[in-house]
This record gives structure tokens, C-alpha cells and sequence, in this order.
């Protein structure tokens, strides 16, 4: 992976997780396309994504919450535990209605269906990057 370090303070760096390899070089693309915002890496389990956040350094995650190896509930638990002004969006195809519930207990920072337009998810990437930036500029 190639990691430029003169990157603008602007860019919001995302890390996209998900298990099905469509779905995370759909949005590889669709953020790559996006003004001031860079994809930082790809994972398809939840424990890869907690290795990559140490190493790239997210400022938003779109994880999914049901995959291999590490899920994306226990995976968001493990990230703010090492990240904790990392902003996670739990994203996912199915209707879970515990997953909105448990959100304010729970280590996810937002809810998105897989099946909202494209600029939804955008707008909801960027308005939780900048949430990011204030984290951590203020802490």
C-alpha cells in the first residue's frame, strides 16, 4: 500500500470493510472520485480492519456488519479502543433494528443500509470525517 505523507489536512482518509469484494471496490471508486476524500485500505473481515486502522490511520470506517473472522460489531469495539476518535458507519443490507437500538451502547457512530443512493452515503462519510477532524484536533 503506498501511504504519501504530504497529504492536505482537508482529505478525510477512509477505510472501507467488507467482506464481498464488489462491494468494497464499488466504494473504493466512489470515494476515490470524491473531492478531499482518499481510501486508505480495504479489508474484508474485521480483524483485518483493525490491523489496518493502526497502521492508515481512518478518519471514518464503512464497515459491514456481518462478516467472517471478526464482525463488524466486535471489530468496532476493538477500533475505538485503539482509535477512538475514528468514526465508524455500520453498514449494512439488512434490516436491523438492533443495530439502531444498541447504537448509543454500542461502538458505531452511525447506521447506513446498503441500498441508499450513493450520495446518502457520501454526505454521511463527510459529515462524520469532519466530526473526526474536530475529535482530534480538540483532544
Amino acid at each position: 500500500m503506498l501511504m504519501l505523507s504530504c497529504e492536505p489536512s482537508t482529505l478525510l482518509r477512509v477505510l472501507v470493510v467488507d467482506d464481498h469484494e464488489l462491494t468494497r471496490l464499488t466504494l473504493k471508486l466512489t470515494f476515490s472520485g470524491q473531492e478531499n476524500i482518499q481510501v486508505v485500505g480495504l479489508a474484508s473481515n474485521g480483524q483485518e480492519a483493525v490491523e489496518m486502522v493502526k497502521r492508515c490511520h481512518p478518519d471514518v470506517i464503512v464497515l459491514d456488519l456481518h462478516m467472517p473472522v471478526m464482525d463488524g460489531w466486535s471489530a468496532s469495539s476493538h477500533i475505538k479502543a485503539i482509535s477512538p476518535n475514528t468514526q465508524i458507519i455500520a453498514y449494512s443490507s439488512v434490516e436491523d433494528t438492533k443495530c439502531q437500538e444498541t447504537r448509543e451502547i454500542s461502538s458505531l457512530d452511525a447506521f447506513c443500509k446498503k441500498d441508499v443512493p450513493t450520495t446518502e452515503l457520501i454526505a454521511l462519510v463527510r459529515k462524520l470525517g469532519q466530526s473526526a477532524v474536530n475529535r482530534s484536533v480538540a483532544g
